[in-house]
């Protein structure tokens, strides 16, 4: 369906690090009708400046994926907030169409540094964070550290207790697995959808997410992002729980879970005690990744909530 597009701006990060930011928004007037296959990741715009941007009037929401995500996984979500809201999804460092400095920091506080960033660039804050999984982690560090800059919060699928050395081993060997480089996309989808032996059954979305993060090479399609910095990136989590921060978010806030997610129900529920203003929704049907299981289910879960932000 033809909706919003998205256009590129440049945000420069903690250390200098350059990160793509896609603003969402209604479609330049062209003779061309719009494609409604266009993602980020398929756009040519060149960047454009923050001064330039349109909607400045509307209250900002600035969205982050998870570990090797990308901006373009918040496309159908963006879609629909940004007739209500400056809509923003950031590439994280490492990933989608930002820099990947082999000797940058992976860590917590370079993550958060540059969520801070973009908001301050874009002139987006107070903004609604949306994150998935890594990106919520980032949202609730940031909303404890900056709390003039997030006037609300919503946690998708991520867990606030550490998850230990075990973890790391088991996506360690994950990465090895994987049949790279994949010959065609069709095989990208078949292979995480289908015949990933960490796959519990076939689930084609995660097959269609991991399709999003694969970039053509001369020998076949690899990932968009280094999986040496995936992981570098995640340890910088795993080993840790993370409840004190949350305990010191003061915005509204809502933890959303999938129903066959990796985030438990009791540990959700005890999120959502710990946190100062928490809410709780959960998704039937959909597993880690609720918003691209199930994008209708995901914006019924979600939209009352963002509603009362509008409304306080």
């Amino acid at each position: 369906m033809p909706g919003p597009m998205a256009r590129r701006i440049d945000v420069t990060g903690a250390g200098g690090v350059r990160l793509a930011a896609w603003e969402f928004g209604d479609p330049p007037k062209t003779d061309r009708a719009p494609d409604p296959s266009t993602s980020p990741s398929a756009l040519p715009s060149p960047p454009a400046s923050p001064a330039a941007s349109g909607g400045a009037d509307l209250p900002g929401v600035l969205l982050l994926h998870g570990l090797m995500g990308r901006a373009s996984h918040w496309a159908p979500t963006a879609r629909w907030l940004s007739a209500r809201h400056r809509a923003v999804a950031l590439d994280q460092r490492g990933h989608g169409r930002s820099d990947k400095p082999p000797r940058a920091s992976y860590t917590r506080e370079a993550y958060v540094e540059d969520v801070e960033a973009a908001l301050e660039q874009l002139g987006l804050g107070p903004a609604v964070l949306i994150g998935h999984a890594m990106g919520a982690l980032t949202a609730w560090q940031l909303a404890a550290k900056r709390p003039d800059l997030v006037r609300g919060l919503i946690i998708c699928d991520m867990r606030a207790s550490a998850l230990g050395a075990a973890s790391q081993q088991t996506w360690t060997e994950w990465f090895r697995a994987w049949p790279v480089p994949f010959a065609t996309l069709a095989d990208v989808r078949k292979w995480f959808g289908e015949d990933d032996p960490w796959v519990e059954r076939p689930n084609p979305a995660r097959g269609e997410f991991y399709a999003e993060v694969m970039a053509e090479s001369p020998d076949g399609w690899r990932p968009v992002f280094d999986p040496e910095q995936m992981l570098r990136s995640r340890e910088t989590w795993v080993y840790d729980a993370h409840w004190e921060e949350l305990a010191q978010v003061r915005c509204p806030t809502l933890v959303v879970r999938g129903l066959d997610g990796e985030l438990g129900r009791a540990e959700a529920q005890e999120m959502v005690r710990v946190l100062p203003d928490g809410q709780y929704a959960e998704v039937a049907d959909a597993g880690h990744l609720v918003h691209y299981d199930q994008p209708e289910a995901w914006r019924t879960a979600i939209e009352p909530f963002l509603d009362t932000l509008r409304d306080a």
